[in-house]
């Protein structure tokens, strides 16, 4: 015996995501120079890590890739020289 479809009914399914609106995530700018992500700079680098000690990610530093990667290394070299947490 065939199937019964009713096209009327839409229960579940996929949903087309580029007709939904979105609204854009706001992007900070970055006011600092690659040169200021340094690991003795610490005030700087305390700005971009929890209270855990656990480093923001991009998504919410809002860094570009280029800085977020020089940040990271300038945490972990902080932290290898016992500067920060």
């Amino acid at each position: 015996m065939p199937r019964k479809n009713n096209k009327n009914d839409k229960k579940g399914g996929r949903t087309n995501r580029s007709q939904e609106l979105r609204m854009p995530r706001s992007k900070p700018r970055v006011d600092l120079n690659i040169a200021d992500i340094h690991f003795m700079n610490t005030e700087l680098l305390n700005q971009f890590v929890t209270d855990e000690g656990r480093i923001l990610p991009r998504k919410y530093t809002g860094l570009p890739a280029l800085y977020q990667r020089r940040m990271t290394r300038a945490v972990k070299q902080a932290r290898q020289a016992l500067l920060m947490k």
